[in-house]
């Protein structure tokens, strides 16, 4: 059997990746599955980065000036290079981050998607025209490129993040600079091989139009405080985003914000349950709970409790805990050690604060002692409190009780974050009032699903502590473009907005 190593140099020299790029460098990748170390790439350094931000001011200078329909062509190409490398690149996302194999898989058609959805996008960046007060004058307002996107993304989704960012900012007219997780730098070396790809079938893309830049935060913080980036993307932590945030501001930047998520659903006395415990199963276990939109809370009317939650109690304890590319199972490592005890930490504070935790151990015997498997843990709260109001990057899913709506909707409101929510319900009075201005605060909010699984037409992102920001979709791409109004006086006379009179001697010159 190919060992994650042998078969991840394999994979990353089949995508065009020169071995130089992703050997002898001092910064160690190592794979969740097994622990082993499966690459060592160079970082770069601040000096490095800077210089790689002036190549794309460059790039953007060039871009700008190519028809929005022509990038939209490169985007098509680049869609059709990540068909070609699909099956490779979604197994070296599964090798990086531990993802079962459909996961990552599923992970590189959202770029598919995203690539589809742009194209069409660059023929449809449309402005306005405006009725005006004056006489012989016509009013607009168009959009314009903004200039460099920086894009900073998470571990969790290596790639996609970047897809949603990059297609609808090279449509827009944009350069792309994209510093990825320290912990997920290979898939994002095979990506920028791909794009190279893509823009040798273009011809005559500028150099530095998607520009790779390696490191942990002295490299991001290059990124955030340069004026030449006037967009920062970044996908991470709160924590991470109030830096990010007050520091892009502080430059009059741009900052589109993608942090925590403490996700949940309502589960009503109308709901059907069948169709409740298998979304719920994906959604609080799917990706071992390291998704942004990982279901986190369930809140569950007292008169079907007892079902559903002894229901859940039996797919807990039998969900299969392995590596998913050598088993079947449906639930994979954590990214690291970190992450396994900050998983052990949340638990035992669940557990002082009085909540009953069933599973949440670690699974010695699903890999070797440098990987970190964890069975899902389903912990009964008698009330939101302590570390069911945090987020926490693991399968954890507290389970509330609740007996009328209002008090359900304050629970799922009661926390900081505000990314994505559901219900389960048939009642339509439930339903509409859920998604009505009255029910829940997140950016998302869905009926008989599960918070996660997003898709790329609609925009994707939060409010509250979730940073307000928008990817994919809808008008996201507004965020990639500086909007301009304009004023056209085509008559012989100077009109003044609002009657204002300004009348000077013009020496008899006027005709």
């Amino acid at each position: 059997m190919t060992s994650p190593a042998a078969e991840t140099r394999q994979l990353l020299e089949a995508l065009g990746v020169p071995a130089s790029r992703f050997t002898g460098g001092s910064r160690t990748v190592r794979s969740p599955l097994t622990g082993e170390t499966i690459g060592a790439v160079k970082d770069d350094s601040p000096a490095e980065a800077k210089a790689a931000i002036g190549k794309a001011q460059a790039a953007f200078e060039a871009w700008r000036k190519v028809p929005g329909p022509q990038r939209g062509e490169l985007v098509r190409l680049l869609g059709e290079e990540l068909r070609a490398a699909k099956t490779e690149l979604g197994r070296l996302v599964s090798l990086e981050v531990g993802k079962i194999a459909s996961e990552g898989l599923g992970e590189v058609q959202e770029m598919i998607d995203i690539c589809d959805f742009a194209t069409g996008l660059s023929r449809q960046l449309y402005g306005l025209t405006i009725a005006t007060e004056r006489g012989d004058h016509r009013m607009m307002e168009q959009w314009h490129p903004a200039g460099v996107v920086g894009v900073i993304s998470a571990f969790n989704f290596p790639v996609a993040v970047w897809s949603w960012n990059a297609a609808l900012a090279f449509v827009c007219g944009d350069s792309v600079v994209w510093k990825p997780s320290e912990k997920t730098p290979l898939t994002a070396l095979a990506v920028e091989a791909i794009f190279n790809r893509a823009a040798a079938r273009f011809g005559g893309v500028p150099d530095g139009l998607l520009t790779l830049i390696l490191g942990a935060r002295e490299v991001g913080e290059v990124l955030v405080d340069d004026p030449r980036v006037p967009v920062v993307s970044a996908t991470g932590s709160t924590a991470m985003g109030r830096i990010v945030g007050e520091r892009v501001a502080r430059r009059f930047g741009r900052s589109i914000l993608e942090l925590g998520g403490n996700n949940a659903s309502i589960v009503t006395p109308s709901a059907d349950l069948d169709l409740a415990l298998r979304a719920i199963a994906f959604a609080a276990m799917g990706t071992a709970g390291q998704r942004c939109t990982s279901l986190r809370r369930l809140i569950v009317h007292d008169s079907v409790y007892d079902d559903l939650v002894g229901k859940l109690k039996k797919v807990y304890a039998g969900i299969s805990v392995g590596n998913p590319l050598t088993t079947e199972s449906l639930v994979g490592p954590l990214i690291d050690k970190a992450a396994f005890d900050g998983m052990q930490k949340a638990l035992e504070e669940a557990r002082k604060a009085g909540g009953t935790v069933h599973g949440g151990a670690r699974v010695a015997e699903a890999g070797p002692q440098e990987a970190y498997y964890a069975r899902p843990a389903l912990v009964e709260m008698p009330k939101q409190v302590g570390p069911v109001v945090n987020e926490t990057f693991a399968p954890i899913l507290y389970v509330l009780k609740y007996s009328e709506f209002d008090e359900a909707l304050a629970l799922q409101n009661g926390v900081p974050q505000g990314l994505s929510s559901s219900i389960f319900a048939t009642d339509m009075r439930e339903v509409e009032r859920f998604v009505s201005a009255q029910g829940s605060d997140c950016g998302i909010a869905n009926v008989n699903m599960g918070p996660s699984g997003a898709e790329i037409g609609g925009a994707f992102g939060g409010e509250k502590e979730t940073g307000g920001g928008r990817e994919s979709g809808s008008d996201a791409w507004k965020a990639y473009m500086r909007r301009q109004t304009s004023a056209i006086n085509y008559g012989r006379t100077l009109p003044l907005a609002q009657g204002v009179k300004f009348d000077v001697d013009d020496g008899g010159t006027s005709p």
